[in-house]
C-alpha cells in the first residue's frame, strides 16, 4: 500500500470521508523524533491493506493546523491518526508510534 501526500484541505476532506480505517501522520522533516516514527509508519504500512496518508507539518503548516482543529486534537509532531467513519478512533505521538502500536490500534 502506498502513501498518499495531503496538500490541500480539499484531499484531506476526501481522504477522511473514505469509508473504512485509514491512518494519517503528521511528520515534520526536520524532526529525528519524526523520522524514526515516519521509518514504523512506513514499515507498518508496507506490509498492510490499512489506507495511509501523511502531512508534512512545516510545508503545509495550515493543513496541519486544520487537522488539529478538525479533530479537536491538541498538535504535536510527530503524530498519527487513526481514522474510522470520518472520527478519529486512537492517536498517538512522539516515540509511542511504533509498527506494533499501530498495529496493535488498526486491530481493534
Amino acid at each position: 500500500m502506498s502513501i498518499q501526500q495531503l496538500h490541500t484541505l480539499e484531499e484531506l476532506q476526501q481522504y477522511v470521508a473514505q469509508p473504512g480505517k485509514k491512518l494519517l501522520f503528521k511528520h515534520s522533516t526536520t524532526c529525528p523524533i519524526s523520522a524514526k516514527a515516519n521509518e514504523e509508519f512506513t514499515a507498518y504500512v508496507q506490509g498492510s491493506e490499512t489506507p495511509a496518508a501523511i502531512v508534512h507539518v512545516i510545508e503545509d503548516r495550515p493543513l496541519s493546523n486544520q487537522i488539529a482543529e478538525d479533530f479537536g486534537i491538541k498538535h504535536e509532531s510527530p503524530q498519527i491518526f487513526l481514522l474510522e467513519d470520518g472520527e478519529v478512533r486512537w492517536n498517538t505521538s512522539h516515540w509511542k508510534i511504533t509498527r506494533d502500536a499501530i498495529k496493535a490500534a488498526v486491530s481493534q
